[in-house]
């Protein structure tokens, strides 16, 4: 593999493509362990889409020369301080999209982020001692996983903007 920043960014989206491929796979399979394939093959995809932002990142602070070009995570460059000490259009624009909590990069982020964080039992309110200790719980309050769709679209405005920064950051 060649040693340009861009080329890692390429191989981070062809393998979140790879994973969402056998997402679908795995969500359509009757094996027994389609579940946990269907769990793992989601935390992939998000883990190589997470890398390919960074990739991207590293890209723009690499043609920029920024002294944060070698962060190994993208909120180390997708914030103020950065942007203050070394202001650039590409990062700029990414630390806004970064920063309104219904965009695609925003709620890739915040579901990279999830996965580090330890199960929780959902809180419910303290209950009267003389009530049944077996309760009903309804299954509807659960956060719906990340579908294959939205991860694909993300998937997809990553690669539109990464096409579009490079053609801005290009010499030609």
């Amino acid at each position: 593999m060649a040693h340009e920043l861009y080329t890692r960014t390429n191989q981070k989206i062809f393998f979140a493509g790879l994973a969402l491929d056998s997402l679908r796979k795995a969500e359509a399979g009757e094996a027994a362990n389609a579940q946990a394939l269907v769990h793992a093959e989601r935390e992939a995809a998000l883990f190589h889409l997470y890398g390919a932002v960074l990739g991207l990142c590293h890209e723009v602070a690499g043609y920029y020369k920024l002294a944060e070009a070698n962060a190994p995570r993208v909120e180390l460059l997708l914030n103020q301080a950065v942007l203050q000490s070394s202001p650039t259009p590409e990062l700029a624009e990414m630390v806004e999209i970064a920063q309104q909590p219904e965009s695609w990069l925003a709620r890739l982020l915040a579901a990279y982020a999830a996965l580090f964080l330890p199960p929780q039992a959902p809180k419910t309110a303290k209950v009267d001692p003389t009530l049944p200790l077996i309760a009903a719980v309804s299954v509807e309050e659960e956060v719906a996983p990340l579908s294959r769709d939205e991860l694909e679209s993300w998937r997809q405005q990553l690669k539109q903007l990464v096409l579009r920064y490079r053609e801005s950051l290009s010499e030609c």
